[in-house]
């Protein structure tokens, strides 16, 4: 359970090797942490993540999660709660980001992606909320992304699945308010990561450390919604607007 200050004692990654996952994961380290569970596909390099966290004080746990196997997620919620007990705040980091120019026109690419991109995040995320609902109180750091704002050519599937998780955990952040449980979404626009390596960077791109820092702010003050960088907000809220001619001119998409 936090502490009187607010500081979650209890921490869980699922994406347990994203970098933007993990550099949330060591904004949120205090004092009260006891325990840091990182669930992931690729245990050994959820492992090789762990060591960069481990310290005396500290317990790193490493749990194997397939975001496909849906009838396991609610099983792996109990066993994380009977270990380690209240879960204080959960990070939804997980995803495929895939190669547009295949997911748009081969089928099981696509549903390979809406698998995990939105069916795994939507079960996960609702095992964690039960979860969380008979504690009375935790937080969700759902990882959308402003591809799911307005979605591009360029990556149709991948940005659909964005624009889905971010109205799902909208619907169900509302609905987890009457059980003290909150629901931070998180629009990062372009990343510097693993998963963006090669790729050109868009513009305003930020690294997975800013974007910590503006979620465990947005955290603490209680926020909803946060853009990550905070520009992206006005940028798009003129880019969802723009006649569709106009934007397919524009070099986003």
């Amino acid at each position: 359970m936090e502490n009187a200050l607010g500081q979650p004692q209890t921490i869980v990654l699922l994406g347990g090797s994203s970098d933007i996952g993990l550099a949330i994961v060591r904004r949120l380290l205090n004092p009260a942490t006891t325990a840091v569970v990182l669930a992931c596909r690729d245990v050994e390099r959820g492992e090789r993540a762990a060591a960069g966290l481990r310290h005396r004080q500290l317990d790193v746990d490493v749990v194997a999660f397939d975001a496909r196997a849906s009838d396991t997620h609610e099983a792996l919620t109990h066993s994380l709660s009977n270990k380690y007990g209240d879960i204080d705040v959960a990070i939804v980091a997980f995803g495929l980001l895939g190669e547009g120019e295949v997911t748009s026109v081969d089928p099981e690419a696509a549903a390979e992606m809406a698998q995990v991109n939105f069916t795994g995040v939507v079960s996960s995320t609702i095992a964690i909320a039960n979860q969380m609902r008979l504690q009375g109180h935790g937080s969700i750091v759902m990882l959308s992304s402003v591809a799911g704002e307005r979605v591009r050519s360029v990556n149709p599937v991948y940005g659909g699945t964005k624009a889905g998780i971010d109205g799902f955990a909208q619907g169900l952040g509302d609905a987890l308010v009457a059980d003290g449980v909150r629901m931070l979404i998180v629009r990062p626009g372009f990343v510097h990561s693993q998963m963006t390596a090669g790729r050109k960077a868009a513009p305003l791109a930020t690294t997975p450390e800013r974007v910590a820092d503006v979620t465990v702010k947005a955290l603490r003050s209680r926020r909803r919604i946060v853009w990550a960088p905070p520009m992206l907000r006005p940028l798009f809220a003129v880019l969802r607007h723009l006649p569709g001619p106009l934007w397919r001119r524009l070099p986003l998409g």
